[in-house]
């Protein structure tokens, strides 16, 4: 089997980031983790092998949404189908591992809509047929300004009826390598105060279904249309409206 990593490395943010979407991490070398341990333990380096202890990590900052993720209904609506919504510690595991089918969306300009016809059109041209619990990947190639601090900004949006569309179909679990699922934030709140209309903005997350849907994936590029499996298992936070994923495909070795 190969291994294709759709998940981006979660590291500490430069320094122009904004507040709410940072991620800090502090590094604690062998030497601290031997000091800690003499501290602890009374155990002197000279007694560690090349005098050193233990390296360890603290997150110190980090977002449930401020890496490649999992969306919970919670994070769209408390209420959703008149029932409380459900946090990523209870959506079933089910969900996160199937076959996964990746849709071509790389033709759509930053906040042009992904719509029903879009999808059909492409699941035509890959001669593919979505069954229950497909994990269903939306390419648009903006992984490629995942560093950039225009990101945020790019992106393709899917509407509501195509997020519909594919829950009717049986799909659970949606992904983009985007930013997020609707279009650009800002492009959604000039259409929205422009209209006065609710309805409008996060209309795909506010679409007032249970699903899940990843975000800020990477590297569909590398994948075939289908063929291959996904694994996406948020971290278990409870109650939270999101965990982060160590989002992977799995396809079979062709040699």
């Amino acid at each position: 089997m190969r291994f294709i990593d759709l998940s981006a490395t979660i590291e500490s943010s430069p320094p122009d980031v904004p507040p709410y979407m940072r991620t800090e991490i502090v590094y604690h070398d062998h030497q601290a983790g031997a000091a800690q341990i003499q501290q602890l333990l009374g155990v002197p380096p000279e007694l560690l092998r090349n005098g050193e202890g233990w390296a360890i990590e603290e997150i110190t900052f980090l977002g449930t949404h401020n890496t490649t993720h999992v969306d919970a209904p919670w994070h769209y609506n408390s209420v959703i189908q008149g029932q409380r919504a459900a946090t990523i510690d209870e959506l079933p595991l089910e969900w996160f591992f199937s076959d996964g089918v990746v849709l071509d969306m790389t033709h759509k300009a930053d906040g042009d809509a992904v719509t029903v016809e879009d999808i059909q059109q492409e699941l035509e041209r890959i001669q593919y047929t979505l069954k229950p619990l497909d994990i269903v990947l939306v390419r648009t190639g903006r992984d490629q300004f995942y560093d950039q601090p225009d990101y945020i900004f790019r992106g393709p949006g899917v509407t509501a009826e195509a997020t519909r569309w594919l829950y009717e179909q049986g799909i659970r679990v949606m992904g983009i390598d985007a930013w997020g699922w609707d279009a650009p934030l800002t492009m959604q709140a000039q259409e929205a105060l422009k209209k006065q209309q609710p309805g409008i903005f996060w209309a795909a997350h506010q679409v007032d279904l249970p699903y899940a849907q990843i975000e800020r994936l990477v590297n569909l590029d590398q994948l075939p249309p289908f063929g291959f499996k996904v694994a996406c298992f948020p971290l278990k936070i409870k109650g939270g409206s999101a965990g982060p994923a160590r989002v992977v495909a799995i396809l079979e070795d062709e040699t």
